[in-house]
């Protein structure tokens, strides 16, 4: 376990809240609680909770003595198990402060990171990891001959099968483009290129990546905690027939 004093967070935190408790806490590192840290299951949430969530109280959980406060995102821009597990978090004994972030896009959005040349898993790592500290830099801009909408996943793992040519999409791009709890972005995807909809299993996201697949014959896939060897076949061989 870390020594070092930390303030957690989780989902999209408003910017500006976000900004003050960085100023008021210098030195303090933030540590995304979404994160799969593999900290023990403190078996608090239903088992068919959405692991993400589960990833969330079993850090907090884990964690508590080293964490100063938690920003939790509990608004349109999360979930309301997101809120849920807030409210739990407080009746556990935690200092929890509660933002809501509902902005949507009202212009031309940037997306160079969705859209780059990187790595798929390094693409969506660095969407999120740009929350808590923005990286200004140039990115290459690439083609897209695949997608990848949704999450980022529980199994980070499984973004390392698909190729650099891989735009993101889903609740992930809004992240980037700094409009989180935007519906109509979240459900956008190029018609043209073969998409996978992942969402994580138990998440009310299932509804619009199932829908999303069948509208753009994409590819659908919901997992839970790790990647079977089953999903990880699908992908394979939906991005060699695509």
């Amino acid at each position: 376990m870390s020594k070092n004093k930390l303030i957690g967070m989780w989902g999209f935190p408003d910017p500006e809240i976000l900004n003050q408790i960085k100023l008021k806490y210098p030195g303090f590192e933030i540590i995304d609680l979404d994160q799969n840290l593999n900290h023990p299951n403190t078996e608090l949430l239903p088992d068919n909770s959405c692991k993400i969530i589960k990833n969330i109280v079993d850090n907090a959980v884990y964690l508590k003595n080293n964490l100063e406060l938690i920003i939790a995102s509990v608004g349109e821009e999360k979930c309301d198990a997101g809120r849920f597990a807030a409210r739990i978090l407080t009746e556990l004994g935690f200092n929890i402060i509660e933002t809501k972030y509902n902005k949507t896009c009202t212009k031309k959005i940037k997306i160079p990171v969705s859209t780059s040349d990187l790595p798929l898993k390094q693409k969506v790592l660095t969407i999120m990891d740009n929350i808590i500290v923005p990286v200004k830099k140039e990115f290459r801009i690439k083609k897209a001959d695949y997608g990848f909408w949704g999450v980022p996943p529980n199994d980070i793992s499984i973004l390392d099968l698909f190729p650099d040519n891989t735009h993101v999409y889903g609740w992930t791009r809004c992240v980037e483009a700094g409009a989180p709890a935007d519906l109509d972005l979240e459900m956008f995807v190029d018609e043209n290129i073969p998409t996978v909809f992942y969402a994580q299993t138990f998440c009310a996201k299932m509804q619009l990546g199932k829908h999303l697949a069948r509208k753009y014959n994409g590819l659908y896939l919901d997992v839970d905690d790790v990647a079977s060897n089953s999903v990880k076949a699908k992908i394979e061989a939906f991005i060699r027939l695509g």
